[in-house]
């Protein structure tokens, strides 16, 4: 009986044996095999900064989609009516989600900081104040970032802040 895969031939191999870093104990791979792993501080590190970061929003996402008084005068004190706070909530929660998906996290992230921005946008059109109110989605957008950029390799090696 013949089957439909027929074996492919050998290539000729140099005299170097390469070890697949899933064979290699000295090299962990990340959970879906395509490298390296970070420190296990660094790990723990980025998993904490992100851990903060994703509790605040899921917060402040529930609060939009729950319609909290609080969340619906601030949103309208911010010159937008509260018909829209259901929607933001939905986008909030809809991004937060993809952040913490590994596969999804770099697209989470950027969508994150598109949202941001225009919260950072919104409270400069208002006139609210540089360090608490117009500057805080940039710290929110460092505690994202920075978590993933402590959990994901192949972005520090896509940014990498120092050269070596």
């Amino acid at each position: 009986m013949t089957t439909a895969f027929a074996a492919a031939p050998t290539a000729v191999r140099s005299s170097q044996s390469v070890t697949p870093a899933s064979e290699n104990p000295a090299r962990p791979v990340d959970t879906f095999g395509a490298g390296p792993r970070p420190s296990r501080r660094a790990l723990w590190t980025g998993r904490t900064l992100s851990g903060i970061a994703t509790l605040f929003l899921v917060f402040d996402a529930a609060m939009k989609v729950l319609q909290v008084p609080a969340a619906v005068q601030g949103t309208t004190e911010l010159g937008y009516p509260a018909s829209v706070l259901f929607g933001l909530g939905v986008v909030q929660l809809v991004c937060t989600a993809l952040y913490v998906v590994p596969r999804t996290a770099v697209l989470g992230a950027v969508l994150w900081t598109g949202y941001l921005g225009g919260a950072i946008a919104t409270h400069v059109r208002v006139g609210d104040p540089l360090f608490t109110h117009v500057l805080f989605p940039i710290y929110v957008a460092l505690l994202l970032w920075g978590g993933l950029y402590l959990r994901n390799l192949r972005l520090r090696a896509l940014f990498p802040l120092s050269e070596r």
